[in-house]
C-alpha cells in the first residue's frame, strides 16, 4: 500500500511541472480586451470612410472621373482637386469599388467591415462572421449583376464594371429574355434558401399535372389493370423498369417531328436563298481564308458601282399631261369632276430649276476602300477577332462594311471595338450595327473622306418618283441599300424632325416642301406653315394664292406670332371636325374615298360637300412654340397628331431642342416617324429616336430616319435657297386663286386678352394671376387664403382668369387648369391686356 501511494504521490507531482507550463502557455497567449476594442474602433471608422467615400461618389463620379488617371504617388500626395466628401482617397475609394467593381452593391463590404467592428467591440462574439462574409460575398456579387440587367446601358455607375460585364457576356451568349430567366431563377432560389420557405406546393402541382393525351403520334395503347395479382404487379413493375415510360415514348416522338420539321424547313431555305444586291451606290465581296496568315485582304480587291437612277431624258407622264392640258385636249369622262380645272393652265416647275451639284457624276474611290477594309481587318485581328467574307456598299458619304464573324466569335466583343476602329481608320462618326437585321452580318459604317451633296434633282427626275402613286410623295434623300428613298406622308402620317443647330433641319423642311410642289396641283394641297423664326419660311409668301393657306382674318399667310399660331391650331381643329361630318354623311372612312366619291358626283354639293384638299402643317420651331405657350399649343396639336390623318391633315414638326420638355410622350407617342439629324448627346438621341446614335453622326444632311421598329441611315437631298426662289416665283406667276384657301374662323379668336378689356379688372388681377401660375393651381380658395379676401370677390378675379385664357373652365370641386406655365409667358400675356 506504501509503495502504490508513493508512486502515485510520484506521478502526481511529475504532471504538476506539465500543467504550469500549460498555464504559462496559456496566460501568454490572452490578448488585452482593449486592444480588441480599438481593433474594433478602427474597423468601424473604416467602414464609416469607406460609406461615406461611396456615398458621395454617387454624386461627384462625374466631376471626380479623372481620378482613373493619376498614379498612387499623386493619389498619396491629395494634389488632386477633389469634391468627394472625403477628398482624393475618397474618391478612389469610391472609383475602385463603385465604378470598377461592383456599383451600389458594394456597400454591403463596408456593412460587412462594421459588423466586424462591432463584433470585436462587443467581445463576445455575437455574430457569426464566417457565415456573414459568405452572405456579404452573395449578396454584392448577385446585386451587381441584377443592377447590371436594369442599368448596362447607362452611364452611371450603379451596377460597376463587374455587373455590367457579366450582363453583356449573359447577352451575347443566352439574350436579353434569356438573361432574365436565368436571374429571375437565382433569385427564386435565394429567396427559398436564405428565408427558408417551402416549395411544396409548386413541386405538387408539377407532380400532380397530367399531360394531354397527343392523338396524332399514333402511341401504342398501354393499359394498366387495377385488379392484378402481387405477381404480376411485380412483374409488371420489373417490365416497367427496362421499357420507357409512355411520357418518355411521346418526348422522343415528338422530338423526332420537331427535328423533321426543323430539317424540312432548312432544306427549303437552301433551296430559295439567293443574294439579292439591292440599289445602292456600289458592293463588292471578299472572301477571307481565316487560318492564312500571309493572306492580303486588299489583294484581289474588286469593287462593282451600282447604277445610280439615270434621270428622265425624255418628257414625264405629268409633263405629258401638262402639255395635253395646254392645247385643250384632256378628254374627260362625261359626269366626273376634275378639281384642276379651276386652275385649268396652271404649269408644274421645270427641273431646270433644280441644280445637279454633280449628282450624276458619282465616283468611287477605290484607294480609300482597301485601305479602309485592310484597317479594319488588322483592328480586328489585334483583337483575336477573325472574318470569314467583307463587302462594302459605297454611299455618298459613308460606307457601309458586311462583316461575317467566325463561328464562335462574340458579337459583343465586335461591338465594344468602336473605338479602336474610329482611331485606326481617324474617322469620326463610326457607327456599328451589331447584328444588321434581317441579315446574319454586322455592319460598320465609315464616314467617306470626300463627301458628295445628294441633289434634290437626282431623286425627282426619277422614274421612282414621277410615276409614283402615292398620294404625297417626299423624296427624302438617299441611303445605301436601297438607293433613293421616296415616302409616302399619308402612310407615316405626322413627321417629327429634331437635331442641333446647322445639321440640316432647315434644308430638309425645304426638300419635303419641294417635292410635294412638284407632285400635286394646287387644287390638291394646301400648306399651312408657322415660323416662329420668322425667316426660315418666308421665301413660301409668294405662293399664297396656290398652295398657303390661313384664317380669313389675317393679313400674313406665314404665321409668325404666338397668339394667331394658337388660333390657326384651333381653326384646324374646327377643320378637321367639319370634315369628319362630312365623311359620316358620305358614309365613308377617309379623304382618299371622299374625294374619289365626290368625283365620281355621288355626294351633292348643295349639301355642303365638297372636294376636300391635303392639308399639311408645317412648324420650323416647335420649342419656342412651347416656350411661349405651352398647354395651349400642345393640346390643339395632340388632337390633330391624333385625329386628323383620316381626313387629309398632316403634321410636320421641327426643332432644335430635343429635349423632354419639349418633345413631350405625348407627342412621341403620335409622331412614329421620327427624323434625327446630328445632336451632341446621347440623351438627346434617345429623346428623339429611343436609342442612340443620332449622336455619332457627321453632320451636314447626315440623318437618321425611324419608322417603328426599323431604322435607316440617310443623306438628306439638298436643294439651296436660290433654287426655292425661283421655283415659288415660276409658281407665283401664275394665275391663281381669288385667295388663299380660308380656315374656319375661331369663335372669339380675339383672344382672351381683349375680351377681358370689356370687363372690368379688379386690381388684385395680376397678384392673383402671379400666385396662380407661380403655384400652378388654379383654386378660388387659395386666392381666398393667401390674399385675404372673400370669397365673392376671389370669384369674379377667378371668372377674369378664366376670361384672360389663364385658367381653364371650372371643373367642380377639382382646381382648375392653369394654361400658363411659367412667369415670362404671363407677364407677355399681361402686356397685351395693359397695352
Amino acid at each position: 500500500m506504501a509503495t502504490s501511494t508513493r508512486k502515485r504521490n510520484t506521478k502526481s507531482r511529475s504532471s504538476t511541472p506539465k500543467t504550469r507550463k500549460v498555464r504559462k502557455r496559456r496566460t501568454k497567449r490572452k490578448v488585452n480586451p482593449n486592444l480588441i476594442k480599438v481593433g474594433g474602433i478602427v474597423l468601424c471608422t473604416v467602414a464609416i470612410i469607406i460609406l461615406l467615400s461611396m456615398i458621395s461618389y454617387f454624386f461627384t463620379w462625374q466631376d471626380d472621373y479623372d481620378v482613373a488617371s493619376l498614379s498612387f504617388s499623386e493619389i498619396f500626395a491629395g494634389q488632386h482637386d477633389s469634391k468627394n466628401w472625403l477628398g482624393t482617397y475618397g474618391a478612389y475609394i469610391g472609383y475602385i469599388l463603385v465604378y470598377r467593381l461592383f456599383g451600389i452593391a458594394s456597400i454591403f463590404i463596408a456593412l460587412y467591415i462594421g459588423f466586424c467592428g462591432i463584433d470585436l467591440l462587443s467581445i463576445k462574439h455575437n455574430y457569426n462572421l464566417k457565415e456573414w462574409g459568405i452572405n456579404t460575398l452573395v449578396a454584392t456579387i448577385f446585386s451587381s449583376i441584377v443592377l447590371g440587367f436594369f442599368f448596362h446601358n447607362s452611364v452611371n455607375p450603379w451596377a460597376g464594371v463587374f455587373g455590367v460585364g457579366i450582363n453583356i457576356w449573359l447577352f451575347s451568349a443566352v439574350g436579353q429574355i434569356g438573361t432574365f430567366l436565368i436571374l429571375a431563377t437565382l433569385v427564386t432560389a435565394l429567396i427559398v434558401v436564405y428565408f427558408n420557405l417551402s416549395i411544396d406546393p409548386i413541386i405538387s402541382f408539377f407532380k400532380d399535372f397530367k399531360f394531354p393525351e397527343l392523338s396524332f403520334l399514333s402511341l401504342p395503347t398501354l393499359s394498366f389493370s387495377s385488379s392484378a395479382s402481387a405477381s404480376s404487379k411485380k412483374t409488371s413493375s420489373s417490365s416497367s423498369r427496362k421499357r420507357k415510360k409512355p411520357s418518355d415514348v411521346m418526348q422522343e416522338n415528338a422530338y423526332e417531328i420537331k427535328h423533321l420539321e426543323y430539317a424540312e424547313e432548312e432544306a427549303e431555305q437552301a433551296e430559295n436563298e439567293i443574294d439579292i444586291e439591292i440599289g445602292g451606290y456600289g458592293e463588292e465581296e471578299l472572301p477571307l481564308p481565316a487560318k492564312d496568315p500571309n493572306f492580303d485582304p486588299t489583294a484581289d480587291l474588286e469593287v462593282e458601282v451600282l447604277d445610280t437612277p439615270k434621270e428622265l431624258s425624255t418628257p414625264t407622264a405629268r409633263e405629258d399631261r401638262l402639255q395635253i392640258q395646254e392645247n385643250d385636249e384632256l378628254p374627260v369622262a362625261v359626269g366626273d369632276y376634275d378639281p384642276t380645272l379651276d386652275l385649268a393652265n396652271y404649269k408644274f416647275p421645270s427641273i431646270d430649276f433644280l441644280e445637279s451639284y454633280g449628282s450624276d457624276k458619282r465616283g468611287l474611290n477605290k484607294q480609300e476602300l482597301q485601305e479602309n477594309t485592310k484597317q479594319i481587318i488588322e483592328t480586328l485581328k489585334n483583337f483575336g477577332i477573325e472574318i470569314t467574307k467583307i463587302s462594302a456598299k459605297f454611299g455618298p458619304t459613308i460606307t457601309l462594311f458586311e462583316l461575317v464573324p467566325a463561328p464562335g466569335v462574340r458579337i459583343s466583343r465586335i461591338r465594344n471595338l468602336e473605338d479602336d476602329i474610329a482611331l485606326s481608320l481617324a474617322a469620326l462618326g463610326i457607327r456599328i450595327i451589331a447584328p444588321i437585321p434581317g441579315k446574319g452580318t454586322i455592319g460598320i459604317e465609315v464616314p467617306n473622306r470626300t463627301k458628295e451633296i445628294v441633289s434634290l434633282r437626282s431623286i425627282i427626275n426619277t422614274e421612282a418618283f414621277q410615276d409614283s402613286n402615292m398620294e404625297l410623295p417626299i423624296a427624302l434623300g438617299t441611303s445605301i441599300s436601297m438607293g433613293n428613298y421616296i415616302a409616302d406622308l399619308t402612310k407615316m402620317p405626322h413627321l417629327l424632325m429634331a437635331g442641333a443647330t446647322g445639321q440640316g433641319k432647315s434644308v430638309g423642311i425645304n426638300t419635303i416642301l419641294i417635292s410635294l410642289l412638284y407632285a400635286k396641283h394646287p387644287s390638291e394641297l394646301k400648306f399651312v406653315l408657322i415660323d416662329p423664326k420668322k425667316v426660315e419660311l418666308s421665301i413660301y409668301n409668294k405662293i399664297e394664292k396656290h398652295f398657303l393657306a390661313k384664317l380669313p382674318s389675317e393679313d400674313d399667310s406665314i404665321i409668325t406670332d404666338t397668339s394667331k399660331s394658337i388660333h390657326t391650331l384651333n381653326a384646324l381643329c374646327i377643320e378637321m371636325d367639319n370634315r369628319y361630318d362630312l365623311l359620316k354623311d358620305a358614309h365613308v372612312r377617309n379623304i382618299r374615298e371622299y374625294n374619289a366619291k365626290f368625283k365620281a358626283r355621288r355626294l351633292n354639293p348643295e349639301k355642303g360637300h365638297r372636294f376636300l384638299p391635303y392639308i399639311v402643317l408645317v412648324i420650323d420651331e416647335f420649342a419656342d412654340l412651347i416656350m411661349t405657350a405651352g398647354k395651349e399649343v400642345e393640346i390643339p396639336l395632340t388632337r390633330l397628331a391624333q385625329l386628323a390623318r383620316a381626313v387629309g391633315v398632316h403634321l410636320i414638326i421641327s426643332t432644335q431642342r430635343p429635349t423632354v420638355n419639349i418633345i413631350t410622350g405625348t407627342i412621341k407617342a403620335n409622331f412614329p416617324v421620327r427624323i434625327a439629324f446630328r445632336v451632341m448627346s446621347k440623351i438627346d438621341s434617345k429623346t428623339i429616336i429611343d436609342k442612340s446614335g443620332a449622336d455619332q453622326l457627321i453632320g451636314r444632311g447626315d440623318m437618321l430616319l425611324v419608322t417603328g421598329a426599323d431604322t435607316f441611315r440617310l443623306q438628306c437631298a439638298f436643294v439651296d435657297t436660290p433654287e426655292v426662289e425661283k421655283i415659288t416665283d415660276f409658281i407665283g406667276g401664275q394665275q391663281g386663286y381669288a385667295s388663299a384657301f380660308e380656315l374656319p374662323e375661331v369663335a372669339g379668336e380675339e383672344g382672351g386678352a381683349i375680351s377681358l378689356k370689356m370687363m372690368e379688372k379688379d386690381a388684385l388681377f395680376e397678384d392673383a394671376a402671379h400666385l396662380i401660375v407661380s403655384t400652378q393651381q388654379g383654386s378660388t380658395s387659395q386666392i381666398q387664403r393667401k390674399m385675404k379676401l372673400g370669397y365673392n370677390r376671389a370669384g369674379r378675379i377667378m371668372d377674369q382668369l378664366e376670361a384672360a385664357g389663364i385658367v381653364g373652365p371650372s371643373a367642380g370641386s377639382k382646381p382648375r387648369e392653369v394654361l400658363i406655365l411659367d412667369i415670362m409667358s404671363l407677364e407677355n400675356l399681361l402686356k397685351q391686356i395693359r397695352n
